[in-house]
């Protein structure tokens, strides 16, 4: 630490550590050059002041983007020092296309077989935890994306054994590689990792690469090959495209070595929403067959997934509905706040997403309860922005203004109320598509109002908010489950919606706010609470018919367990799903819009224009049209889910109602006979 020489200095410094606290609510790099404005004596002084206090803890995160290229050696072309100097340059420039993932700090690395590009997100000093981060014998390298919560239990874990050289929190990847390389056992070593990540750990020693994104798939990566066979991994698609032949999204809970046999149970390499986005694109054989193919493979697993592990689980309430075990009811309750409180780690001031619906209103108020220390510190010190923020979005008087109010006002919270017009949501339309790399309707419906506010968020000088993303997969929130025929069916659609995540709210939430360079945390899908959740008896979570004669409201179960801290109308609240909740307008408006622009001529010759996933409505055909000038490669299109669907049901799910057979419609508002307003 720098040494303090007068009592003049004692005063400035002083002076200095109240600015920090001040200014940096703000913005970090807005306070250090005013800082070293003001006192250009000290200028050292300013930059150690700002980089000791927000350094105390020694826990550096990163959400961020980054690029990889494998193989340079092993395609069809050997490759020469100058071509390894190109590809190089081609890696920073699709670096580039992903900067707004970090716009803080660029990092590169340039091996004989591998080249690693990092963009960095930087939530405290920005001069130190650059990536690609480095071991301590300097033979691997390693490019994350993400949070590793646990990361405090790792290091010590690890602290006689590996000398650690920054105060990041994905440092700990190093040394748990180390620890597994020679076992090879690449499912254990993940399944010690407790957050939302995405990692390219390169190990010149072996020549070998170790790929992996977390369970849920909360971090976004995608996978691809060059016309020389070249193997490329990437935070977004639009990194990939234009260079490679073959795009396909890397899978969820999955992990490929490439020095590994395709033993045990391994994952296509096309692993899509549908069966016709399983089909090769043209010309991927050729790319593929150049080195030697390694298939991703799976290593999340949970007994939850077979409804017989489940089916027998012990019951908060009977056939009645009447409590009869309400220390079920009190697992899930302590199991979130122990999520809520793991991700609260931060070096900077963060806020919540509150719509006014159960989930989010649920995450800011555990938030609020954790709020007034620093978790950095077990909890034993002030936090250092003791005030939460929560932010909503929506049309005027929309839904969900009204329920987000009432909830602030209630949890006590300093609540940022947006609002957005009609038109200023269709402008943003091909910066929106652009982003979050999806034609889907529903996804592209609820990120455009996400997408606006995360601009907000980030003006304010916040890069981090918990959301409440993953509720509804995991209790069946979604207003179709009211019609599940029995424990059994439900159940299965849970599963079956969790393993779409990747592809729906997931994809949303993440790069929705990371276009304007905002973290998001969805404390709902943490690992443990997940295994808690999904590991309940399926009945606690269906809407049973009650004695009285109604169907016990969505959720019954989460509900209960936060009643106390959330107003009534809040806690018992109908679910609204977000592109809804913004404003029925917006959607209403979207379907007219839509159905004025794409004519019947051109829809009807929509299997001529998109032979890929053909469009099924005109307001999809108009998405696609944006998407494909954006995004023009088949295999670009075939990253993306074409599954029919109600509500946000999966396409299995439409058998549950012979009404549903023939609709495609995402909205809430499709469920007659279930939504207030329905159609």
């Amino acid at each position: 630490m720098y040494k303090i020489q007068n009592d003049k200095e004692v005063a400035d410094n002083s002076l200095l550590r109240g600015i920090v606290c001040g200014l940096f609510f703000f913005d970090i790099h807005v306070a250090t050059r005013i800082l070293q404005a003001k006192f250009l004596r000290y200028r050292a002084l300013c930059h150690i002041l700002v980089a000791d206090f927000f350094n105390k803890e020694e826990s550096h995160c990163f959400m961020c983007g980054f690029v990889g290229c494998f193989d340079l050696n092993s395609g069809s072309q050997p490759i020469a020092q100058g071509l390894k100097e190109e590809l190089r340059a081609q890696v920073l420039e699709m670096s580039k296309k992903i900067r707004h993932r970090g716009p803080d700090w660029s990092g590169v690395y340039t091996g004989d077989n591998a080249i690693l590009s990092h963009e960095r997100l930087s939530i405290v000093d920005p001069l130190s935890g650059k990536q690609p981060l480095v071991s301590d014998d300097g033979k691997l390298i390693l490019a994350a994306n993400g949070e590793i919560y646990n990361h405090k239990n790792l290091r010590a874990q690890f602290a006689q054994s590996y000398h650690f050289l920054t105060g990041s929190d994905c440092e700990v990847i190093l040394p748990l590689y180390k620890k597994y390389r020679e076992s090879g056992d690449f499912s254990a070593m993940i399944e010690e990792l407790s957050g939302i990540f995405a990692f390219a750990l390169y190990d010149s020693e072996r020549d070998a690469y170790l790929i992996a994104r977390d369970e849920i798939g909360v971090i976004p990566l995608y996978q691809g090959w060059d016309k020389a066979g070249r193997y490329y991994v990437a935070s977004e698609l639009k990194a990939l495209e234009g260079e490679c032949v073959t795009i396909e999204e890397f899978p969820n809970g999955s992990y490929l070595y490439s020095k590994e046999k395709s033993e045990g149970e391994s994952l296509p390499l096309a692993p899509a929403a549908n069966a016709s986005s399983a089909t090769p694109s043209a010309g991927s054989d050729a790319a593929r067959n150049a080195c030697s193919q390694v298939k991703p493979v799976k290593w999340y697993h949970r007994d939850w997934e077979n409804y017989d592990s489940v089916k027998n689980s012990p019951k908060a309430a009977d056939d009645k509905g009447e409590i009869i075990n309400p220390a079920v009811i009190e697992k899930v309750r302590n199991g979130l706040e122990t999520a809520v409180k793991a991700q609260l780690m931060s070096d900077v001031p963060y806020g919540v997403l509150l719509s006014g619906g159960l989930d989010s209103s649920i995450i800011a108020a555990i938030t609020q309860k954790f709020s007034k220390k620093r978790i950095e510190s077990d909890s034993k010190e002030s936090a250092w922005w003791p005030q939460l923020h929560s932010f909503a979005i929506g049309l005027e008087g929309s839904p969900d203004l009204i329920a987000a109010q009432k909830a602030a006002d209630y949890i006590g919270t300093v609540h940022h109320e947006v609002h957005f017009t009609i038109q200023e949501a269709l402008d943003a339309l091909p910066d929106v598509i652009y982003h979050i790399e999806t034609y889907d309707i529903t996804t592209v419906r609820a990120s455009t109002p996400m997408y606006l506010l995360a601009r907000v968020i980030k003006s304010m000088g916040i890069k981090m908010v918990l959301s409440g993303e993953g509720s509804d997969e995991l209790f069946g929130g979604y207003l179709y489950f009211h019609k599940a025929p029995d424990a059994k069916e439900f159940h299965e659609e849970l599963v079956r919606k969790m393993s779409k995540l990747h592809l729906y709210d997931c994809l949303r939430a993440n790069k929705s706010l990371m276009a304007w360079g905002v973290e998001g945390r969805v404390p709902f899908l943490d690992k443990d609470f997940i295994d808690i959740a999904m590991s309940l008896n399926p009945s606690d979570k269906m809407s049973i018919r009650l004695p009285e004669g109604k169907q016990r409201i969505e959720k019954w179960i989460l509900r209960k367990a936060f009643e106390d801290l959330l107003p009534e109308n809040i806690a018992w609240r109908q679910k609204e799903q977000f592109s809804d909740g913004v404003g029925y307008n917006w959607i209403d408006t979207l379907k007219k819009i839509t159905e004025e622009k794409v004519s019947d001529q051109e829809f009807a010759r929509r299997e001529n224009r998109f032979p890929v996933n053909p469009p099924k409505t005109k307001e999809e055909y108009y998405y696609r049209e944006i998407y494909s000038r954006l995004f023009p490669s088949d295999s670009a299109a075939k990253c993306v889910p074409h599954e029919a669907g109600v509500a946000c049901s999966t396409a299995k799910a439409l058998e549950w109602d012979a009404a549903w057979k023939n609709m495609d419609e995402p909205s809430g508002r499709a469920i007659a006979g279930v939504h207030d307003e329905a159609y």
